[in-house]
């Protein structure tokens, strides 16, 4: 995070959220802070600023005593470190505090250089603090979550460190670390914004990433396995449609299938002249779930795009309240901390993933019913009809997921409820709409493992491993080197879980 830009991009971002890389900032950074700090311990001697020398939210009518300030930044993080339900995932709790230092780093916050060394060393030591799922409505942002946080940098609460849930302060003890003391507004600062529904939002972005570039592979094989006819994946066809998702996904289909020798031209079967049937045995025109894919992912690219920019730009964002500006000297108070683009962003991106894994659903279930498809078994089952079961099993949990999945795309965006004595009286509950955003994408996922197994159980039960697209044989043999061919009937849930790590963690080369 250098001071020339003040610019922290997702791919940057992700490195460090992922250890990759540590956090650097420079001095001009840690001087601007500084700048912000002693202005504002100028500015505000003599006159009212909320949060400073008044009470918080609808108590901000009465006017706190100069000599209990400092406590009342300390009542304001216990206070409100309320959260329930479970303990953020490690890589969501890091984002988060990487959201927060980066917003805190520009300079307009007020806050003491310490916060910022002290948070940079949280993240470069890997200790995590303890933020839960449930407490904030994301309005004057992210109040009861990043309470947790600043609880931690109080020297108080509970931290992840080297596998274990500790007290933090036997854990700064063993690192050599101090907390913070607060000096003016640091309670304020710390808990007045969007970043855990933003930290938490660009990992959702992350996996939703990967999701996609599955999705495609699945499709691609899907096209191989019915030997689909291949101009719905032309240049020509798609360029006519404006959209440029739809033109990237069916380009990075047609890429996949370049050496696949099983799809195939139109003008070779169809257009020769020769076909004299009344009545014709194979489909002129594929299912919308193998013939539609660039007009149904492309919709969910064009959206994933459009979430990394609002999500890059509400890091890079002051997003608490009031916002300190030292070029004009002076103190602005609005609404900043407010989570409505995080929360309208997650909305939409759960969606999205929802028809992505509806689209895996409906594939899986073409390659199961062999009134569909025409060539394979009930099933894709490779033993005894009526005896084994084949992919039976799997199918039921695929459509429960996906079902759940539906329901949980409901928006959190349009679910205001009022409350801090209707001071907060339109809210965004952008943080409960990027953890439901994360459970869609961890259902999609589990969807996607289970369409995928078959996929290979299809490959084996046409016997046309050698005939498929390198990308095709490349997944097939990834997923192979976990999940055996499926003939005798067994309990498959570890290996269900086995392509579910193989895809979250690994990429769809």
């Amino acid at each position: 995070m250098s001071s020339e830009t003040r610019h922290l991009n997702l791919n940057h971002f992700k490195s460090i959220t992922y250890k990759e890389v540590p956090v650097e900032i420079d001095e001009a950074t840690l001087q601007g802070v500084s700048q912000s700090f002693s202005f504002l311990e100028e500015f505000s001697r003599n006159k009212v600023l909320y949060g400073v020398n008044t009470g918080f939210g609808p108590m901000a009518q009465y006017r706190v005593p100069d000599a209990d300030r400092v406590r009342l930044q300390y009542n304001l993080i216990r206070s409100h470190a309320t959260g329930t339900g479970q303990p953020l995932a490690p890589e969501f709790a890091r984002a988060a505090v990487l959201a927060r230092l980066n917003t805190l780093c520009l300079g307009n916050s007020g806050v003491h250089p310490s916060v910022i060394t002290l948070m940079q060393e949280l993240l470069n030591r890997d200790i995590v603090p303890l933020i839960f799922e449930h407490g904030g409505v994301g309005a004057s942002g992210d109040l009861v979550q990043l309470a947790h946080l600043a609880l931690v940098l109080i020297g108080e609460g509970e931290v992840f460190h080297k596998g274990e849930r500790r007290n933090t302060a036997e854990v700064f003890e063993e690192e050599g670390l101090k907390p913070i003391q607060v000096e003016i507004r640091e309670g304020l600062a710390l808990i007045n914004g969007t970043s855990v529904m933003s930290g938490i939002g660009i990992v959702n972005l992350f996996r939703a990433r990967k999701l996609l570039d599955w999705s495609v592979k699945c499709s691609c094989a899907i096209n191989e396995l019915m030997r689909a006819y291949d101009d719905h994946l032309s240049k020509e066809l798609n360029h006519t449609k404006l959209h440029q998702g739809q033109r990237e996904i069916a380009a990075r289909m047609r890429e996949c299938l370049a050496d696949s020798q099983l799809t195939r031209k139109r003008k070779e079967h169809l257009y020769t002249g020769e076909n004299k049937e009344s009545i014709f045995k194979e489909k002129v025109q594929e299912y919308y779930s193998i013939r539609c894919v660039p007009q149904i992912l492309g919709p969910v690219l064009d959206t994933l795009n459009n979430v990394a920019t609002v999500l890059e730009n509400e890091i890079n964002s002051a997003n608490d309240n009031p916002i300190v500006d030292i070029g004009t000297e002076h103190v602005y108070h609005g609404g900043n901390f407010h989570g409505d683009y995080v929360s309208l962003e997650m909305d939409k991106l759960k969606i999205v993933i929802t028809k992505l894994t509806m689209l895996a659903e409906r594939q899986l279930n073409y390659l199961v019913n062999p009134s569909l498809n025409g060539i394979l078994p009930p099933f894709v089952n490779l033993a005894v009809l009526g005896f084994n079961f084949g992919m039976q099993g799997l199918q039921f949990t695929a459509t429960s997921t996906t079902a759940e999945s539906q329901t949980l795309s409901n928006p959190m965006y349009i679910h205001s409820i009022p409350n801090n004595n209707d001071n907060q009286d339109i809210v965004s509950m952008g943080t409960n709409s990027a953890l439901l955003a994360a459970r869609v994408i961890e259902n999609g996922f589990q969807v996607l493992s289970i369409e995928i197994i078959t996929i290979c159980q299809a490959i084996d039960a046409l016997n046309c491993k050698e005939f498929v697209s390198s990308a095709t044989k490349d997944l097939y043999n990834r997923v192979r080197a976990v999940v055996p061919a499926y003939r005798e009937d067994r309990p498959m849930y570890r290996e269900i879980e086995a392509v579910k790590n193989l895809l979250l963690n690994g990429e769809a080369a």
